[in-house]
């Protein structure tokens, strides 16, 4: 069942704004402070120049810059436009390890009005941490951070 408290929190924290950034850094604070055993939450964004996912607001310690389409968690999820959850990641193919500390992952593919604009991460230094639950819930919050964004074509 989703987390329907926590989707309000964000819909109530976003009311009356519209900017992208602003949004995607309140966001990635609120599901780093309300999810328990997570070590970071936040977002890479997709550049179209170089075709690639580039690092976008976060909570959490510091991170790769930039992740290759159809690499790792994030640029697999992204490209195939669907969430992933990965039990293992150090059984992921080709995973992308940032923080040595991380075993768990989930990842939520940002897309608005059928174009791709990136995707949350969301890593945990435990094994299974992320449920169906995890990613109902977050798959939620996706599409109220997007409803709330002003996005420029």
């Amino acid at each position: 069942m989703k987390n329907t408290l926590l989707i309000q929190q964000l819909d109530s924290l976003l009311k009356n704004e519209t900017n992208f950034v602003a949004n995607l850094a309140n966001t990635s604070a609120l599901i780093f402070e309300s999810f328990p055993n997570i070590n970071w939450a936040g977002f890479y964004l997709y550049e179209q120049k170089n075709d690639e996912l580039v690092l976008g607001p976060f909570q959490g310690k510091v991170a790769c810059m930039h992740i290759s389409i159809g690499k790792g968690v994030c640029g697999t999820a992204f490209q195939e436009g669907k969430t992933l959850v990965v039990a293992n990641v150090l059984e992921f193919p080709g995973h992308i390890a940032c923080d040595a500390a991380s075993r768990s992952e989930i990842v939520v593919p940002l897309i608005k009005n059928g174009k791709k604009i990136g995707v949350l991460d969301i890593d945990s230094p435990n094994e299974n941490r992320f449920t169906e639950a995890d990613r109902l819930t977050l798959n939620s919050l996706v599409t109220t951070l997007l409803d709330h964004c002003d996005l420029l074509d």
